[in-house]
């Protein structure tokens, strides 16, 4: 008789070997569900094998009569199928069409990406999925599943000759993306309680597609891998099992950093005890490096990511204002992705403000999303927001001046470049010094009814070296997410004052809208 137990306890399991046993826990669940329904004499039976198990908050206790390889065998065949149409099937995930087909994506560019642990049909189909109604369908091509490492009769490398399982088990590095560093020190080796939780690692995780990354000169493809940190089984089961699918717009992520976030605003209980969510997940972004010519995804960066409500509540406002799209052009469609969500992503995994580094995001790109900016703006604290007031006001009379003066001299007002002259007084400085100087005569220069009494705040933000570079990001975003008080500046116009000429206004913030395909 095999007895195994894995516990999330046990001291020699990694974050994958915990999130594995969870997924090993799902997939007995839905067995369970199964034998309930089965007839009497179905109890676990299986060909020369017994099996029996039991799930506890902590761990799941296996038991079984017979060959371990026959055990794991069947384990796996109740677990892994590959549906009619070649996608990777797991019953006890309960997908559609779209969540199928981003489960076996997933999947085949993280744990079956090397070409020996999967087999694929030579000809491609198309797919169609619908992202937004009256929105044109995504149309992608996919090489159907035949076969792969989870739907093997036999796994070899895990047991004897007698069908009992090996005391050290051999694992590719391909197969468990980031646990082996070196492929020169050979296989991971693992035991065979390790191994069985990681057999049911792919279904725990979240899988994302990242945008394309240039290495060595060529365009390659990216994706995210997160694991997540589970404390409670029997909650965690009960969550998923209540839990809708991924839809393929939840599978185009910006950046790794957005994909934890993602990830962990999914996993988030409203209903339940805070006890019972997932504190953090780790992140795996594999893709292309330059050193090895073979292998496409592999192990670029990781990230462990722990996120509280505060945090998580700014990422799905920063995921509503600055949402993909689809777009359209020459007879293709594909699905849009922002340029500003990475940023403010980062900023938010890193514990920073979300505005956090905007002097050298803007210095590095087109500011093309402002809407969405101006918006997010809205999340700012009383602290942040009383220089932010102050500025915009500042920045305010300074554009009533240029008007005026334009007027005399009977010229329409270049809005962009009274603008950009403004927002370079403030990206010229390079010390707490020289921008201060910069901010106090720009502020006296021009005064405004929002700094009245204000003094002391804003010195607290210049003249403390921990403050003063927050405080030159504010400054930027405040100028370029300025909005006019009479009307919405937000569909392109930002007037002034009721005497400003409107076309005029309309030349102001005229950014391209760009995003990645």
């Amino acid at each position: 008789m095999s007895q195994f137990t894995l516990s999330l306890c046990d001291p020699n399991f990694l974050l994958p070997h915990r999130a594995g046993v969870a997924g090993l826990a799902l997939a007995l669940a839905e067995l369970e569900r199964e034998r309930s329904n089965a007839p009497l004499e179905w109890k676990g039976k299986i060909t020369e094998v017994e099996l029996e198990w039991e799930i506890t908050n902590e761990e799941v206790k296996l038991e079984w009569k017979g060959s371990d390889q026959k055990a794991v065998t069947w384990l796996l065949e109740q677990t892994y199928q590959i549906s009619t149409q070649g996608y990777l099937d797991v019953p006890a995930l309960k997908l559609d069409e779209q969540g199928k087909y981003i489960f076996t994506q997933g999947v085949l560019t993280t744990f079956l990406q090397h070409n020996k642990q999967r087999n694929l049909e030579s000809n491609s189909l198309t797919l169609t999925f619908s992202i937004e109604p009256e929105q044109p369908e995504i149309q992608l091509t996919f090489k159907p599943l035949s076969g792969c490492y989870y739907t093997k009769k036999e796994i070899k490398d895990a047991f004897g000759k007698k069908g009992a399982f090996k005391e050290h088990i051999p694992l590719k590095g391909h197969h468990l993306p980031g646990l082996v560093e070196c492929f020169v020190n050979g296989p991971y080796q693992e035991r065979p309680q390790g191994f069985l939780a990681l057999l049911f690692l792919p279904l725990a995780c979240g899988y994302y597609q990242l945008p394309p990354q240039t290495v060595g000169g060529k365009l390659s493809a990216r994706s995210a891998l997160v694991i997540p940190e589970v404390q409670d089984l029997k909650q965690w089961v009960t969550r998923h099992r209540q839990m809708s699918g991924y839809c393929y717009r939840d599978f185009r992520s910006s950046s790794a950093g957005e994909s934890a976030l993602h990830f962990l605003l999914r996993e988030r209980v409203q209903e339940e005890s805070q006890r019972f969510s997932v504190p953090y997940c780790e992140v795996y972004q594999l893709g292309k490096q330059i050193w090895d010519a073979q292998q496409a995804y592999l192990k670029q960066a990781v990230y462990r990511v722990q996120a509280t409500d505060a945090v998580l509540n700014l990422y799905e406002m920063a995921r509503q204002v600055f949402p993909a799209q689809v777009r359209q052009e020459n007879g293709e469609t594909w699905l849009a992705l922002s340029k500003v969500l990475p940023w403010i992503c980062d900023n938010l995994i890193e514990g920073k403000p979300w505005y956090a580094g905007f002097f050298e995001f803007y210095k590095r790109n087109k500011l093309y999303e402002r809407e969405g900016l101006v918006k997010m703006a809205a999340n700012l604290n009383s602290d942040e927001q009383v220089l932010f007031d102050v500025v915009q006001g500042a920045f305010r009379t300074y554009l009533h001046g240029q008007i005026q003066q334009a007027n005399k001299q009977g010229r329409n007002l270049d809005y962009k470049q009274v603008t950009d002259k403004a927002i370079y007084r403030f990206q010229r400085p390079s010390t707490q010094q020289a921008f201060a100087t910069a901010l106090v005569y720009f502020l006296s220069q021009f005064r405004s009814k929002a700094a009245f009494n204000k003094g002391s705040e804003i010195i607290q933000w210049i003249h403390r070296e921990q403050n003063w570079r927050r405080a030159r990001d504010l400054v930027l975003l405040a100028i370029a997410t300025y909005c006019g008080k009479e009307k919405d500046s937000l569909n392109g116009t930002d007037p002034l004052t009721d005497d400003e000429s409107t076309d005029a206004a309309d030349e102001m913030f005229v950014f391209t809208d760009e995003t990645d395909q």
